[in-house]
């Protein structure tokens, strides 16, 4: 657990990191993606490359800001952010899979799946299941699903409307939810018995003070930092692991003790 800056003690900690980003959920100015953004797909082989050169990252998407309302209420459905959370978390899909993973049944995950699509949070694959081998689109017997990355934002408070406002504050309810309920799940995994990951998974909580221009330039490098480390399959190493990262800055409450009362 990273300390306090001006500290340099490193603590270990069981679990993940508990903050808050986008493609997780929250509003601009500290502007997230309403979305935890999932890995990005596999990519056909790359041509061979010199010694010298380093393989291209894959293209930074452009925010997309969430502000139709029905789109957001489509979205705020529980069990659709329970559809794609696993999606995101555990990758590619079928309706059935969800179903026994949700405790729920086929008809209702596919209902789900195919509103998801409609507003392009979701979309079939061909790269789903062991080893990334799963039938094509249209199979008639398995179809395979997947969450779609981006970097999806929702619209500053100053231009919410009171109804979207609602919404929002819902969705951002939600995901604090299922963050707290991952966080904890992997606490859990990490103590029932020896794992190096636990020992490696950073926590941090700090203070800084910055204007309104720095935090957003903060958070834009963060976003930055994040799309930096993600690439297809093909140059993952095969060690590695999903890893779920949030990112949470507000400004600390006034101290109202300070004020004096003027004559």
């Amino acid at each position: 657990m990273a300390q306090e800056p001006g500290t340099s003690e490193q603590a270990r900690t069981s679990g993940d990191a508990v903050e808050r980003t986008a493609a997780d959920t929250a509003s601009a100015p500290s502007s997230a993606s309403a979305l935890p953004s999932p890995p990005a797909p596999p990519s056909p082989p790359a041509p061979a490359q010199s010694p010298a050169s380093a393989p291209a990252s894959p293209p930074t998407p452009a925010p997309e800001e969430l502000s139709d309302l029905r789109v957001l209420k489509a979205l705020a459905q529980p069990r659709r952010q329970q559809v794609l959370q696993h999606l995101i978390v555990h990758g590619p899909a079928t309706s059935a899979t969800l179903a026994r993973a949700l405790g729920l049944n086929t008809g209702a995950t596919s209902y789900h799946l195919r509103e998801l699509a409609r507003y392009g949070f979701v979309e079939e694959t061909r790269d789903g299941g062991p080893g990334g081998s799963a039938p094509g689109p249209g199979h008639a017997r398995e179809r395979w699903w997947r969450a779609v990355p981006g970097d999806r934002r929702f619209p500053p408070p100053s231009r919410q409307s009171p109804e979207t406002r609602l919404v929002i504050d819902e969705l951002n309810r939600q995901s604090y939810a299922a963050d707290l309920d991952l966080f904890e799940q992997a606490r859990r995994d990490s103590g029932a018995g020896p794992d190096e990951w636990a020992d490696a998974f950073p926590f941090s909580r700090g203070t800084v003070r910055l204007n309104l221009a720095e935090l957003h330039k903060f958070f834009e490098e963060y976003i930055a930092l994040l799309n930096r480390y993600k690439r297809p399959d093909r140059d993952t190493p095969a060690d590695a692991r999903t890893v779920l990262t949030r990112f949470l800055a507000f400004p600390a409450p006034r101290d109202n003790s300070k004020e004096t009362d003027t004559p």
